[in-house]
Order: structure tokens, then C-alpha cells, then sequence
């Protein structure tokens, strides 16, 4: 009984098997899909995670660079500040400086329109004496001789002018005696420079003639100089050649004296030898 109980319990056993383990197969398959679409997706990630952290390790370098780049510029800056401050010290200095020397200016320009105003009320008072002293000098000068010789000469002069007027309202009338004698004179300087005209004439005709007697002398007197030119040329030429026949004249003299000097050893020693 007991054999054929287990006989009967091994395939319902082995069913019961088959179908955990189909679900076990089936339960790790998609676990596997669902860990490979995990892996995947974390795939993603992960590249997406590497694209930003090289971007962010770009942005950190540029980040770096400016601030290296800020770091110089406050140290330039820096310098240029040391620099301003040394500048405006001096400035400081320089402001002091002319403020001491405007306060001196406007010491001195006080003293100076002090000054001015008390010349200027000087001026003032010089000026009034000046005008009393003038109306008095009127006054003498009005009594003086000179003065009444200067009223009478003016006197003259209003006579003079209207004498003047006269002449001149009687050029303007064609029929006065003014009118004729200006006509006479005019005529009168006409003859003259006509007389003047000829004699002028008669003279450029004169130094034409003068010109034409110059012209041919020059003529002559070039010819003549180049026949001297020519003189000369053959005389320098002669007295060359008689340098040249002098200077062989010396030469041969020389060759003759030396010669005279050798013979006269020469016999020397012969009178020597004889002896």
C-alpha cells in the first residue's frame, strides 16, 4: 500500500516541480529584462552624468582662468592704486602748496589795491590840481601878445578862406579871368612839352646812332682781341719752347762741367804720374 501511495504522490510531486520552476525561470527572466533596462537606463545616466561633469570640470576651468585672470587684474589693480595714492599724496602736497601761495597772492593783492587806491586818490587829487592849474595857464595865456598876434592871424586866415571861396566861384565860371589865365598857362606848358617831345626825339635818334657807333666798336674791338688772343697764344708757345731749350741748355752745361771736372782729374793724375 505504501509503495503504491508514493507511486501515485511522485508525479503529482514532479508537476507541482515543473510548474515552480517554470515560474522561477520565469520570475529570474524578468528579473533579468528588468535589471538590463535598469543597467541601461543607468547607462544613461551615467553618460549623461560623464557629459555634464566634463562640461562642469570646462566651466571650471574657465572659471579658474578668469579667476587667475581676476586675480592679475587686482594685482594691477592693486599696484595702480599704490600708484594713485602716491599721486594723490603728491597732490596733497602740491594743494598745500598753492594754497599757501594763494593765501600769500591775496595778501599781496590787498596790499596792492591798498596801494592802487591810495596812488588812485593821489591821481585824483593831482588831476584836480592839474585842471586849476590849466584854467589858470587860459587865463595868462588869453592876456598874453602871443595870443592876440594868434587871434589876428586868424583873422588872416578867415580873410584868406573867403578870398578863396572867390577863386573858386570864379574857376567855376568859364568866362572868369582865373578860368583864361589857367587856359594860358595850360597853352603855355603844351608848347613846352611838345619842344620837350623833339628835343627827345632828336636825342633818342642821337643814341641810336651812339648804340649803332658802340655796337660796331665792340665788334672791332672783339676782333681785335681775338687776333691778341691768338698773339699771345703763339708768343706763350715760343716762350715755352725757349724754357724748354733753356732748361736742355743747363742740363747739357751740367753734362759739360761734369765732364771739364773729370778731365781735369783726370790730367791731375797724369801731372801726378809724370812727376
Amino acid at each position: 500500500i505504501s509503495y503504491s501511495s508514493c507511486s501515485s504522490l511522485l508525479p503529482k510531486m514532479a508537476k507541482q516541480n515543473s510548474q515552480s520552476l517554470a515560474e522561477v525561470v520565469k520570475q529570474v527572466a524578468e528579473q533579468q529584462h528588468s535589471q538590463l533596462s535598469e543597467i541601461g537606463k543607468n547607462k544613461t545616466v551615467l553618460f549623461q552624468l560623464q557629459a555634464k561633469l566634463q562640461e562642469l570640470e570646462k566651466e571650471m576651468n574657465s572659471v579658474l582662468l578668469e579667476t587667475k585672470t581676476t586675480e592679475r587684474e587686482i594685482h594691477l589693480q592693486d599696484d595702480a592704486i599704490e600708484v594713485t595714492k602716491y599721486q594723490c599724496e603728491n597732490l596733497e602736497v602740491q594743494v598745500r602748496a598753492l594754497y599757501s601761495e594763494n593765501l600769500k597772492l591775496r595778501c599781496d593783492a590787498e596790499t596792492v589795491q591798498e596801494e592802487f587806491e591810495m596812488i588812485l586818490a593821489r591821481n585824483n587829487e593831482y588831476r584836480e590840481k592839474i585842471k586849476d592849474h590849466k584854467h589858470l595857464f587860459w587865463e595868462m595865456e588869453s592876456k598874453m601878445p602871443v595870443m592876440t598876434e594868434l587871434a589876428k592871424r586868424k583873422a588872416v586866415v578867415e580873410e584868406l578862406k573867403s578870398k578863396k571861396e572867390e577863386l573858386m566861384h570864379d574857376f567855376q565860371n568859364p568866362e572868369g579871368s582865373v578860368i583864361k589865365q589857367v587856359q594860358e598857362e595850360i597853352t603855355l606848358l603844351k608848347r613846352e612839352i611838345t619842344t620837350l617831345k623833339d628835343f627827345i626825339n632828336r636825342k633818342t635818334d642821337l643814341l641810336e646812332e651812339e648804340k649803332k657807333k658802340h655796337a660796331k666798336l665792340r665788334k672791332e674791338i672783339e676782333v681785335q682781341n681775338k687776333r691778341y688772343d691768338a698773339i699771345l697764344k703763339r708768343l706763350h708757345c715760343q716762350l715755352n719752347k725757349v724754357h724748354s731749350n733753356k732748361r736742355q741748355w743747363h742740363w747739357n752745361i751740367q753734362q759739360l762741367e761734369k765732364k771739364a771736372a773729370e778731365l781735369r782729374k783726370c790730367l791731375g793724375v797724369a801731372e801726378l804720374e809724370n812727376v
